[in-house]
């Protein structure tokens, strides 16, 4: 499996798009070293993310948070497979749109690479 990818256009990074970043506490699916780069990488970096503990149980809760964030659209999501995460927003009745939507996997994914992805030559 490979992250998913879109074609970003060239400006600012992070202007007019969301970014949420999962911690996958309770899964534990995620190598932790990977995690804690991203993690950091994104809180030195000037990008304006979302930090969440873990996506697999805002969807159990059908967290409403979830449905606002698949509404708004220009969104990237740092977390699994992006076939999982998108299970999980439907699961919370907050379906992902098909386009404007990056999933980047930190399974099989270099922290630095998703990195670059987000934060351009800033990382």
């Amino acid at each position: 499996m490979t992250s998913e990818t879109s074609q970003r256009p060239t400006e600012e990074p992070g202007a007019g798009r969301r970014v949420l970043y999962c911690h996958c506490a309770f899964a534990r699916v995620v190598d932790e070293g990977v995690k804690e780069k991203v993690l950091h990488g994104l809180a030195s970096s000037d990008l304006a993310f979302d930090a969440v503990p873990d996506l697999c149980e805002l969807a159990a809760r059908r967290d409403p948070a979830l449905g606002r964030l698949a509404a708004e659209g220009r969104t990237e999501i740092v977390a699994c497979y992006p076939r999982a995460v998108r299970w999980l927003f439907h699961a919370a009745e907050a379906d992902l749109p098909e386009d404007d939507v990056t999933i980047h996997n930190m399974r099989d994914t270099e922290p630095e690479t998703i990195l670059d992805r987000l934060l351009g030559d800033d990382s």
